[in-house]
């Protein structure tokens, strides 16, 4: 069973940069598909990106399209969020899931198996 740390969120004001990474241990890493989801107080957790296992797939929400890139690094366990041009309603709490069945583009929160603790990222303006 994998487990995944997540790291890098803070405090930042809009129109500036943070880079999310997501440890994973316990687990085989190249055989999980990885995403990170997203979820601000009061609202459901929702799909922001996710990579397949070999990284060749790469899906985006419409909100972060252009602005958020997806990468992992299999050497390292890791998969990387570059957030760039951040805006306040970026704000929440962003979660890193893994799942070992999931077709890497799916949306569904209830469909990823493995999550992380979540990390903070507040965009202030």
């Amino acid at each position: 069973q994998v487990q995944l740390v997540e790291s890098g969120g803070g405090l930042v004001q809009a129109g500036g940069s943070l880079r999310l990474s997501c440890v994973a241990s316990g687990g085989t890493f190249t055989h999980y598909a990885m995403g990170w989801f997203r979820q601000a107080p009061g609202r459901e957790r929702e799909f922001v990106t996710s990579i397949s296992r070999s990284s060749i797939g790469k899906y985006y929400a419409d909100s972060v399209k252009d602005r958020f890139t997806i990468s992992r690094d299999n050497r390292k366990n890791t998969v990387y969020l570059q957030m760039n041009s951040l805006k306040p309603e970026d704000t929440a709490v962003y979660y890193c899931a893994a799942d070992q069945v999931v077709v890497a583009g799916t949306r569904r929160p209830n469909e990823w198996n493995y999550w992380g603790r979540g990390t903070q990222v507040t965009v202030f303006s």
